[in-house]
């Protein structure tokens, strides 16, 4: 009798903690990895906006299996909002819809406006994200015109804290669970404030476990496959549980 013996490619699992570049989508990173390393099971946690930078956790494997803890898990961002022009797309890349002058805006004025974020809050998603509405994407219908309207969500704001004003940009640091839109958040404050506002700049500092202090570069984890040596910088698959 004739034994044939499959070859099988050994599974790679865990945890990579990425630096998302400024300009690549979260899936741009996921694509460009499954490409270098050669893995069909790879996955990221916590969708990044394109002009945001920072902690992107790349699942590989059985690693995948901790996305949706990683995504739900508490997160810390640096937001640079610019107060005085609001947006369609609550960030520094869609149409003007509001301009107003928030030179009169004192530093008190902003940190009693934060102080009403702060805590278990209601906040409307921006319609232009990646929530299906009845079956398809919110930006896609908004792209194409058609009017929607989210329902406020329930999310958890656990600090907020002016880090610098220079008018018109402030820096907020913000420590929230999942589920938090920060665009959502820079848009509510220019409302409140009474002159609009938006999102121009975001970096993730941290996600779950994973801080931007141990982050990697794309160039580093590009150095690290060329050199066949990056699954020694990946984390235990159950290192986000420990």
């Amino acid at each position: 009798m004739l034994l044939i013996v499959a070859k099988t490619k050994m599974s790679i699992d865990g945890i990579l903690n990425v630096n998302k570049p400024e300009g690549k989508t979260s899936f741009n990173v996921v694509a460009w990895l499954r490409h270098a390393t050669g893995e069909k099971h790879v996955g990221h946690a916590g969708t990044l906006d394109p002009i945001a930078t920072g902690v992107l956790p790349i699942c590989f494997g059985q690693g995948t299996r901790v996305v949706q803890f990683l995504t739900d898990s508490s997160k810390v961002y640096l937001a640079q909002i610019e107060l005085g022009v609001a947006t369609k797309t609550f960030d520094r890349q869609g149409g003007i819809i509001q301009r107003a002058d928030p030179s009169g805006i004192s530093v008190a004025q902003i940190e009693e406006a934060l102080a009403a974020f702060q805590g278990t809050i209601e906040q409307v998603p921006p319609i232009y994200s990646a929530l299906k509405h009845y079956g398809r994407r919110c930006y896609e219908l908004a792209r194409a015109g058609i009017p929607i309207k989210l329902k406020p969500r329930q999310v958890e704001i656990s600090s907020l804290q002016l880090a610098s004003c220079r008018l018109p940009l402030v820096t907020v640091r913000v420590e929230c669970g999942g589920g938090t839109y920060v665009r959502s958040l820079a848009h509510d404050l220019g409302q409140r404030l009474g002159c609009g506002a938006h999102l121009s700049g975001l970096v993730r500092l941290r996600c779950g476990p994973f801080r931007i202090e141990d982050a990697l570069s794309a160039p580093q984890v590009e150095d690290a496959v060329k050199r066949g040596d990056w699954k020694g910088l990946l984390h235990a698959v159950d290192s986000p549980l420990l």
